[in-house]
């Protein structure tokens, strides 16, 4: 298989950025759309568990009523696509089972054989609280959102990563509470707007030997 080479890679990084103004007029074709959809379905996580929903909202009438709850920003009306990142508020004993039939069908393998994982997996999720699960799922979502920011900066789709909303009031529009789920972190997809000043501006970043230590 062809890779993308390490000169293609920098240049697409260099090109992203939080992007402030979306083009309204500009959609994102189905075609890539359903790419990125693919880069989330193929994130990591811990244990491979998944714990995770990724909403997609493309209503207009929806992302207009998440405005309010989300400092204003404009973003999440504007841009073309509007993903909301939600992690589970419990994983019992029955998710992790319909997890590793799943595994060992998808991998052809006696579901005897995995009782060894079964039995991590559940030692693992009985340390925690309701709380602290949702912390360590929404590490999880994270990974995901890292790797689709740079999915779509090599697909040439601007983005804007989102901590600022309130996610109670998502939790609530999007109807999330009554399946065990809460709002982690969010991300407005689309085209940059020529009059969004930051497109141009020098990104600020300290330079590698200030960041990366070798040991």
């Amino acid at each position: 298989m062809s890779h993308t080479s390490p000169a293609d890679l920098l240049t697409s990084l260099r090109w992203r950025y939080a992007t402030k103004i979306f083009d309204t007029s500009k959609t994102i074709p189905e075609s890539l759309w359903s790419t990125l959809e693919e880069s989330l379905v193929l994130a990591p996580s811990s244990f491979g568990l998944q714990p995770w929903k990724f909403i997609v909202v493309t209503d207009k009438k929806v992302q207009e009523s998440l405005v309010a709850h989300s400092w204003n920003q404009s973003q999440v009306v504007d841009c073309s696509h509007y993903l909301i990142m939600a992690s589970p508020t419990k994983i019992d004993e029955e998710e992790v089972d319909t997890f590793l039939e799943f595994t060992a069908k998808t991998r052809n393998t006696p579901i005897e054989k995995l009782d060894g994982y079964r039995s991590v997996l559940l030692g693992f999720l009985k340390n925690f609280d309701e709380e602290q699960l949702v912390h360590w799922a929404a590490k999880q979502s994270y990974l995901a959102l890292g790797q689709v920011l740079t999915s779509a900066a090599m697909l040439g789709i601007d983005a804007c990563p989102m901590e600022g909303f309130i996610p109670a009031e998502y939790d609530r529009i999007l109807g999330l509470t009554h399946r065990h789920l809460t709002s982690s972190v969010a991300c407005a997809f689309g085209y940059r707007a020529e009059e969004d000043k930051y497109a141009t501006m020098a990104k600020v970043r300290y330079p590698s030997e200030d960041v990366i230590e070798r040991i």
